[in-house]
């Protein structure tokens, strides 16, 4: 691998008689990292039920590294959402975050959905979630990877992050940022990052996060916290970044995020700078890439006077095409309220905040489409239930030919009788099938089949 010189008299400077460690780690094999859905199954279940060579990740209890011969990408268990591919280094951000089960957090820039993901399980699934990504072509991604991780009580958006501040206002108590950034970070994974990195690059970056910041800012409520994070090595796309919040906003103050021995304090001045306390994750000092973190407290204070208006057209009598399906269909009614996208019905927060004027990639759970007086139940429906929760399920295992031809497209030949049905492998739900005389037709989303 050939750096960039520009890069490698930087790192020189900052890393000193540290730096040969850290170029012999850019040329090192990295590390690979896997982190279980702790909404569909516990992590000691997990290890139990799979041969592969895993290693926990001592960052985070969720996560491990795993042998690139395990090829676990290539397994049915991904396409269910039963883990998640993750580098390792990446599972420190959403840790650090900490949401609990009921606050208000935002994603602000969460494509691909590695983090997003992270912080549904850590709530537990419960509160509101905001996931954003500008770019309208990472969004697909992310809206794919949090529907098959099954998380339900998530609202997808795609704006500026000072649109969604004129918005929303001091309305979350946790905000992480995941800014994009020069990726310097990535050069040892990714050759385009190394390819098109410049130190003009690094400048635009260092500006465009503090917009972000200052978005993120306005956004957080009084008590809350603020998780800045990247994936480069620049200060000044780092802990500049951090002194410049704390210069322009008096109420917020830096918090520890020195959480494991590897992770090393960011550069900083005496042992009063508050830079002490961001973290760095240095490629030669652990098994994962680069990475900088850093959390910041917003003073406590009153409650914020500004009422949030809510979303109209939200309704909590199901649509009759719903209730018919469930009877059906589910050992249950999704609970309300609801609302529609045009014929896409989603069950959403009581006090869903006013989306008009956003882009929405989904206001909540998506459950499904009225069509023609029927209801067609979701890819995000399918991936959120358990077995027992439908009337008719068609249990594949992992590795027979059914469960291939199912995500390749093909119909199924099963004894169950006419209706929809859940098709589901080792327990875990991959998608919806229709059985008609002892076929079941497939409704595996066709952009997904393989």
């Amino acid at each position: 691998m050939t750096l960039p010189d520009a890069f490698v008299a930087r790192m020189q400077r900052l890393l000193g008689s540290e730096y040969v460690s850290f170029a012999h780690a850019l040329q090192a094999e990295r590390s690979l990292g896997l982190r279980v859905n702790t909404l569909k199954i516990g992590v000691q279940d997990f290890q139990q039920r799979v041969s592969w060579r895993l290693t926990p990740i001592p960052w985070c209890p969720s996560g491990f590294y795993y042998e690139e011969s395990d090829q676990p990408g290539k397994h049915v268990w991904h396409a269910t959402g039963v883990y998640y591919l993750q580098d390792p280094s990446a599972m420190a951000v959403a840790q650090m975050a900490a949401p609990q089960p009921g606050e208000r957090v935002l994603d602000l820039c969460a494509a691909p959905g590695g983090k997003a993901t992270h912080l549904s399980a850590l709530m537990q699934d419960q509160g509101l979630l905001v996931a954003n990504e500008v770019n309208q072509q990472r969004v697909k991604a992310l809206a794919e990877n949090l529907e098959r991780w099954g998380s339900k009580n998530v609202i997808i958006t795609s704006a500026q992050p000072a649109q969604l501040a004129r918005r929303f206002g001091p309305y979350f108590d946790c905000i992480v940022v995941d800014a994009p950034c020069s990726g310097e970070g990535m050069f040892r994974k990714d050759d385009g990052a190394r390819e098109q990195w410049n130190e003009g690059l690094v400048r635009a970056c260092a500006a465009t996060q503090k917009e972000i910041l200052q978005a993120a800012y306005e956004m957080l409520a009084p008590g809350g916290r603020l998780v800045y994070s990247t994936c480069t090595f620049s200060v000044d796309e780092n802990e500049d970044n951090v002194a410049w919040l704390l210069a322009n906003f008096s109420d917020l103050e830096v918090v520890s995020t020195l959480q494991h021995p590897s992770w090393q304090p960011g550069f900083h001045g005496d042992e009063r700078d508050p830079l002490r306390l961001t973290a760095r994750l240095w490629p030669h000092r652990l098994a994962g890439e680069g990475h900088f973190l850093a959390c910041l407290r917003k003073a406590e204070g009153p409650p914020t006077a500004r009422k949030i208006q809510l979303e109209p057209g939200v309704y909590k009598e199901p649509d009759k095409e719903l209730k018919s399906f469930a009877a059906e269909t589910l050992r249950f009614l999704p609970p309300g309220p609801y609302l529609r996208f045009g014929d896409h019905v989603y069950q959403v927060l009581e006090d869903l905040p006013l989306l008009q004027g956003l882009r929405v990639v989904r206001p909540g759970w998506h459950l499904g489409e009225l069509r023609k007086g029927r209801f067609i139940p979701s890819h995000a429906l399918a991936l959120s239930l358990r077995p027992e929760e439908v009337q008719r399920c068609l249990h594949l295992s992992a590795g027979i030919p059914e469960a291939a031809a199912y995500l390749a497209g093909h119909t199924l030949a099963t004894a169950l009788p006419d209706g929809w049905a859940l098709v589901c492998v080792d327990g875990f739900p991959l998608g919806w099938g229709k059985v008609s005389n002892r076929v079941l037709k497939n409704h595996y989303p066709k952009g997904l089949r393989r």
